[in-house]
């Protein structure tokens, strides 16, 4: 019998669980977060190969917050030379110009708008030169490179030309815009120059997870999970690793559709920290249609579209009452009143009201009792009023109420016909990236005319090999997602077309 084990590392606990072949699961296990992440994932990985045995594991899969702690905290990042094909349309606009400075300072190594890029119909507008790539590199310390051209999802050859001669003549990675974001010049520019900075923290991240497989004894197949609830080969996580970077949330989305059977649904993940709703839409997180910032930098590269409020269960409750953003996270078990301390938390409130019959019932919380019972009436209204903003105004789905804190949210919610509390739910996010698909997209710009279904039917080919590459079953590989915009003010009329693949992991040999 063969078992898989998913791994998601969240900012309080990281959590593990094996699933079978028939995707029951059989073990699981919580763990706190570790300053060094990889100390509390080894921890959870431990705990659950304690239960089952380690020879049958053939997959493993892990959601990680390596790449977003390492933006946010402006530490392992490498130094970026930024390449612009655009000169001289694009020059009034300086790469990386919109950046907080100290980010900038830690990336950056230089950036340059050279000649080359095209028009949105693919016509060239001037012609790219490698002699001023030359000039511009050399002798320039820089451990990476980050190549974006206008509109480079329609025509993206200036891009490759442009890797190949870094490739071949000064040995860098590079990172290039058509793999990763889609229209929008800067949003796309900053996603590529982030991802290249990610380059080093992707190389010890997969290296960490290979030692850590080899250390157990294990031959099990690994991946990373993305954005969008998908997977990936370590592979194309080190080509592509900000693509790691919302892989926690669309875990929980996968989750909790998997968890729920409920594919249509509003979606609360509750921490220790904060509480992250979303959407599934046919048992898939929504995508968010606006720019995503990330460490104070937009981008527009594929993310679930979430709003995370500064609730969870080891939230303090302050006088007034208030409640968060401050909160006592894994240390929780130690500080809450509940359990010995002399901090008051929503888990307290929570379980003072008998929310909680698990963590013991009715509490006596003395001195503290108002002052609780008011923070768990302002948590609530927090929840409506996060739950009301995710709707848009569609009521009569279902929520479903996952993570270690899901406890806290009341029986019923205005705006939703029911509050699901699926079993297994406090591990939810290691859930969904256990069963997780591999995939692939395209996102480019096709012109409305005569070959329209020709391009189309390439585009899907196009997406379907990018999901093979993520580590997918050719046989099994479907298209998911397919749509077209048309574009407007143009001489020529033209479509932006999203093509998106997925299917089950190819099977072991």
């Amino acid at each position: 019998m063969s078992l898989r084990i998913g791994l998601d590392v969240g900012g309080t606990n990281t959590d593990a669980v094996v699933l079978d072949h028939e995707d029951r699961l059989v073990a699981k296990a919580k763990r706190p977060t570790t300053p060094d992440v990889t100390v509390g994932l080894l921890a959870a990985l431990d705990a659950v190969l304690g239960a089952v045995e380690p020879a049958a594991v053939t997959r493993i899969m892990l959601g990680t917050t390596h790449a977003t702690n390492a933006i946010l905290e402006r530490r392992g990042l490498g130094r970026v030379a930024v390449i612009r094909l655009g000169a001289p349309a694009t020059t009034s606009v300086p790469p990386l110009s919109d950046w907080p400075d100290d980010l900038r300072a830690t990336v950056s190594a230089g950036e340059a708008v050279l000649p080359g890029g095209h028009f949105v119909d693919g016509y060239p507008i001037s012609a790219l030169d490698l002699g001023a790539v030359r000039r511009f590199l050399d002798g320039r310390d820089a451990g990476a490179v980050a190549v974006t051209g206008v509109f480079s999802p329609a025509s993206a050859e200036q891009e490759q030309a442009v890797a190949e001669l870094v490739t071949r003549e000064y040995g860098l990675p590079v990172s290039l815009s058509h793999e990763l974001g889609s229209l929008g010049l800067l949003e796309r520019e900053n996603a590529t120059v982030l991802n290249a900075a990610l380059y080093g923290v992707a190389e010890r991240v997969t290296g960490a997870l290979t030692s850590a497989l080899e250390s157990r004894g294990l031959s099990a197949l690994p991946y990373l999970a993305q954005n969008d609830g998908t997977l990936m080969t370590l592979e194309q996580a080190r080509r592509l690793p900000v693509s790691t970077i919302g892989s926690g949330p669309a875990n929980s989305l996968r989750g909790a559709a998997f968890l729920s059977g409920a594919q249509d649904a509003i979606v609360a993940d509750v921490g220790g920290t904060s509480t992250d709703l979303g959407v599934l839409v046919g048992g898939f997180p929504r995508e968010s249609t606006a720019a995503t910032e990330i460490g104070g930098v937009l981008t527009n590269f594929r993310m679930p579209d979430i709003l995370a409020i500064a609730l969870g269960g080891g939230s303090i409750v302050g006088p007034g009452p208030s409640v968060g953003p401050e909160s006592v996270g894994y240390r929780i078990a130690e500080l809450a009143l509940a359990f010995g301390g002399g901090v008051p938390t929503l888990t307290d409130a929570g379980i003072l009201a008998g929310r909680a019959q698990e963590l013991g019932g009715a509490w006596k919380a003395g001195e503290f009792e108002l002052l609780l019972s008011e923070a768990l009436k302002i948590s609530d209204a927090m929840v409506e009023d996060a739950v009301d903003r995710m709707t848009l105004g569609r009521t009569g789905r279902p929520l479903v109420a996952v993570g270690g804190g899901a406890f806290l949210l009341p029986a019923s919610i205005p705006g939703v016909s029911d509050v699901l509390r699926p079993r297994h739910a406090e591990v939810a996010n290691a859930v969904g990236a256990a069963i997780a698909l591999a995939s692939g997209r395209v996102d480019t710009i096709l012109p409305a005319g005569q070959n329209r279904a020709e391009r189309i039917e390439a585009a899907k080919t196009e997406a379907a090999a990018r999901a093979v590459q993520a580590g997918a079953d050719p046989g099994g590989v479907e298209i998911v997602d397919l749509y077209e915009i048309p574009l407007s003010y143009l001489s020529e009329p033209a479509v932006r077309l999203h093509v998106k693949a997925a299917g089950p992991l190819k099977p072991n040999r």
